[in-house]
């Protein structure tokens, strides 16, 4: 809003002393973090307080873990705290009808409504069970769909690629090293030296033209995959206080940088990667969102005052993916996102081996030898005796490890 502020008031020949830094995208990103970390260390703790006088305490099960009943009653739906200190400073220093910032939009308040409606149901209509898992992966693919349906077909929704053998002349004309702007379905391939991937590619039957028609049958479902996934990553990593808020955290930062240098022609050119129209905005919402969690952090780390609930690792999980997606990274996800993948996959395995024993063992057999003491694999090694703080610490440090491992790869190829 203070933008088209700022362009309005510009077009009535009117100039207002330091309203001008609103043109830059880098001061505007610089507001919208420090107003989401303001707004959720501040209001964040009238939320927790709001939360617990409507009695929206976590209900705990019985897992054998240290400390866990201690956790009772607890307020969970904190994820409205992030959600709450997002919202507000996207609404004020973006572009908001930048087609990037409504997707990015949409996908905060449909994951965040779906993971609401599971928290509601288990806290208010005392369902223990919540919304049932059929319901959020359908809510989880349409998401998918809207965000490949959306990336294919909207006009708005372009790249510009450096051709093969371009060479700068002129630091102020670096769009000569570029292609013409193209609507194409291409991503990243990271650690490679020619890293641009067309998914057109996979319909290697068909001739140029109708591979590129028909890119969307493959692009749409691999968007509903990585959706899917990464939402539900978030969600089950989020089963220690402050283990998902902190991963997330480094995420969204890794991405923010993405987005700025992906959106700002000269940076494209001098790493030699694909210059994506109208990304900068992104910046904006991706460090406003740096802001909001970590100013949740600051209430859920242990012992946490807050849960973030399924309304925020949904959301968190649904925003990143598409984050990712709209910056034709996704294929960095299994790194950037390794966190949420081995959590994943510990459950998966654990189930998978836990079957495969029981068919050929029995069933006390495969419950006295398990992969894992407990799935997630941060329950695994709380049933081997770390505290939960520095399961976290350690999780966390590897997340930035990772993320140093995504940045290197803007080089390395």
């Amino acid at each position: 809003m203070l933008y088209y502020l700022y362009e309005y008031l510009t077009s009535q020949g009117i100039h207002v002393p330091g309203l001008g830094m609103l043109k830059y995208i880098s001061f505007r990103a610089g507001m919208a973090v420090l107003l989401s970390l303001i707004i959720a260390l501040i209001y964040g703790k009238r939320i927790i307080n709001y939360l617990r006088s409507k009695q929206m305490g976590e209900l705990v099960r019985d897992l054998g873990l240290d400390g866990q009943k201690q956790k009772e009653g607890t307020p969970t739906m904190g994820g409205l705290i992030i959600i709450l200190a997002t919202i507000i400073p996207v609404l004020l220093f973006t572009r908001i009808t930048n087609i990037y910032i409504v997707l990015l939009l949409v996908s905060m308040l449909w994951m965040g409504a779906i993971g609401f409606l599971d928290d509601y149901l288990k806290k208010i209509k005392k369902n223990k069970d919540g919304l049932s898992g059929k319901f959020k992966i359908v809510g989880q693919v349409g998401l998918g769909l809207i965000i490949g349906v959306t990336m294919y077909f909207h006009p708005d929704i372009t790249v510009k690629r450096k051709y093969a053998d371009a060479k700068v002349v002129n630091r102020n004309n670096v769009e000569q090293n570029f292609m013409p702007t193209e609507k194409i379905t291409v991503s990243t391939v990271p650690f490679a030296k020619n890293n641009e991937f067309d998914y057109s590619g996979i319909l290697f039957w068909m001739n140029d033209k109708d591979a590129h028609e028909w890119a969307w049958i493959v692009f749409i479902p691999i968007v509903i995959f990585i959706v899917t996934a990464v939402s539900n990553g978030a969600n089950i990593t989020d089963g220690i206080d402050g283990l998902a808020a902190g991963t997330s955290a480094v995420i969204l930062l890794v991405l923010a940088l993405f987005a700025y240098l992906s959106g700002n022609i000269i940076f494209a050119d001098y790493l030699n990667i694909m210059f994506l129209p109208n990304m900068g905005e992104t910046t904006i919402f991706a460090v406003a969102m740096v802001g909001a969690v970590i100013g949740f952090f600051w209430y859920n780390t242990y012992p946490a005052q807050v849960f973030m609930g399924d309304t925020g690792s949904l959301m968190l999980g649904g925003v990143i993916a598409v984050l990712a997606i709209i910056l034709r990274k996704e294929l960095l996800i299994p790194v950037l996102c390794g966190i949420f993948l081995i959590e994943n996959l510990s459950v998966m395995l654990q189930v998978i081996v836990f079957k495969y024993r029981k068919k050929k063992f029995g069933l006390e057999y495969a419950q006295n030898n398990r992969l894992f003491r407990m799935s997630p694999l941060h329950h695994h090694y709380q049933k081997g005796g770390f505290h939960e703080s520095k399961i976290v610490n350690r999780m966390i440090i590897i997340g930035v490890v990772l993320a140093i491992v995504c940045l290197i790869t803007l080089k390395m190829r």
